[in-house]
C-alpha cells in the first residue's frame, strides 16, 4: 500500500473497427469505474475512422445527477484525426467505485464507420438521425433507441491514492462478458479481487491470439490495449481458444501449441519489459472442441502450469470443468452454447484468480 496519489486508467475498453455510422446524433453511454478519484479525463478514440472525425460536444454525469459539459483544452468542440485519440480537460465531476457515469457524445457530421467496442453488455441510447445536439438533456427524451455497443469513447483515468495501480483483462470473448446479463456489470473482470488495484477489461469478442480475425490479433494490439493504459501494474491473460477454433497460425498454416506457447512468450516479453506483471490463465474446457483440438488446448494449459515464464496462473480451466466430463463447462456455468460461462460462471472465473499474484 502506497497512498500516494497517481493517476491511473479505471475503465477502457479495447476498440475495434467497422462499427456503425452517425450522423448528427447524440449517444448516450453508460461507464461503470473500477475505483474512484479526482481529477478525472475520458479519452475519445478514432483509431479505426475512416477520416477525421469531428465531436461537437460531450457531457458527463454521475447517475441520476443533470449533464455537465466536458471541454477540449477550454472549448466544447473537438475534431480527432484519423488513427488518432484524444483526453478530454478534467472532468467538473469527481468518480466514485462503482457508480455509473453517463457520458453523451455528440456528433454533428457524418461519421462513416465508427470506431467502436462492439459488446458492451451494457445499455447505450442514441438519438435518432438529425436530432442534434442531447448532450445537455437531464433523461432520456429524445433517445428513441437502445443498442449494446460503446463508441468513440474509450478510457477513463482519475488522480487517486485508492489504489495503487491497474489490472487489465486480456482475452476475447470471454473476458469481454459474452452472454452475461447486460447491464449487471457480470463480466469475470468486474468480480475479480484485486486489491489496491483498479481494474481494466480489455477483451474483445472474437479476438485471437495469433492472427487478425475481427479485429487486431491479441500480440499486435497488446502494447496498445494493455499495456498503454497509465498506473498499469499487472495484466492477466486468457486467450487462444479462438485461434484453436480456427485452426491456422499467424502464417496461415495449421497451429500448433508450439504457436500459441510462442505468441504467450511474446505478451510475457512485452509485459517484462514494460515492467508489468503478466499473469496466464488455462483455456476453459468447450463441448465444441474436436479430439485433436482438445488435445491441442490441453497442451498449451500444460505449458501455461508448469512453464514458469508467467508470473503467475489462474487455472480456469480447473474450475470450470465438469467433473463428470473433463472437456466440457460445468452444467452450471455454461451460458449454453458449450463454450461461454453464464453469470455463476463468470464468478467462478473471478474467483481462480489468487489476488497474491498479482503484485
Amino acid at each position: 500500500m502506497t497512498g500516494i496519489q497517481q493517476t491511473v486508467a479505471v475503465w477502457a475498453p479495447s476498440m475495434v473497427p467497422f462499427g456503425r455510422s452517425f450522423r448528427d446524433q447524440t449517444v448516450r453511454m453508460v461507464v461503470r469505474p473500477s475505483a474512484g478519484g479526482t481529477r478525472a479525463r475520458l479519452r475519445l478514440s478514432n483509431l479505426h475512422g475512416p477520416a477525421e472525425l469531428t465531436v461537437g460536444a460531450v457531457s458527463v454525469a454521475p447517475e441520476g445527477r443533470p449533464p455537465r459539459p466536458v471541454s477540449f483544452d477550454g472549448a466544447t468542440k473537438a475534431v480527432i484525426g484519423r488513427g488518432r485519440e484524444l483526453l478530454t480537460d478534467v472532468l467538473p465531476v469527481d468518480v466514485e467505485r462503482g457508480q455509473n457515469l453517463l457520458v453523451s457524445v455528440y456528433l454533428p457530421g457524418s461519421t462513416g464507420p465508427s470506431t467502436h467496442h462492439r459488446d458492451a453488455f451494457e445499455t447505450t441510447y442514441v438519438s435518432a438521425p438529425r436530432s442534434g445536439d442531447l448532450t445537455a438533456e437531464d433523461g432520456l427524451d429524445g433517445f428513441t433507441a437502445t443498442e449494446t455497443s460503446w463508441y468513440f469513447l474509450a478510457g477513463l483515468t482519475v488522480t487517486t491514492d485508492e489504489v495503487d495501480g491497474t489490472l487489465v483483462a486480456f482475452g476475447d470473448s470471454i473476458t469481454d462478458g459474452a452472454n452475461t446479463t447486460t447491464g449487471a456489470n457480470r463480466r469475470w473482470p468486474d468480480l475479480v479481487d484485486a486489491p489496491r488495484l483498479a481494474v481494466v477489461n480489455a477483451g474483445t469478442g472474437g479476438n485471437r491470439l495469433l492472427s487478425d480475425w475481427t479485429d487486431s490479433a491479441g500480440v499486435r494490439r497488446f502494447a496498445h490495449d494493455a499495456l498503454g493504459h497509465p498506473g498499469i501494474r499487472a495484466v492477466i491473460v486468457l486467450t487462444g481458444i479462438n485461434d484453436i477454433l480456427g485452426g491456422e497460425n499467424d502464417a496461415g498454416r495449421p497451429l500448433t501449441a508450439r504457436d500459441l506457447v510462442d505468441g504467450y512468450r511474446s505478451l510475457i516479453r512485452e509485459a517484462h519489459e514494460s515492467g508489468v506483471r503478466v499473469i496466464g490463465g488455462t483455456l476453459l474446457p468447450s463441448r465444441t472442441l474436436t479430439d485433436a483440438q482438445n488435445a491441442l488446448r490441453e497442451e498449451a494449459n500444460e505449458w501455461i502450469r508448469t512453464g514458469r515464464h508467467f508470473d503467475g496462473v489462474a487455472d480456469f480451466e480447473r474450475v470450470m470443468a465438469d467433473p463428470d466430463d473433463p472437456r466440457a463447462l460445468a452444467p452450471g456455468y455454461d451460458s449454453g452454447d458449450g463454450l461461454h460461462p453464464n453469470d455463476a460462471g463468470m464468478a467462478a472465473l473471478a474467483g481462480a484468480v489468487d489476488p497474491t499474484t498479482l503484485t
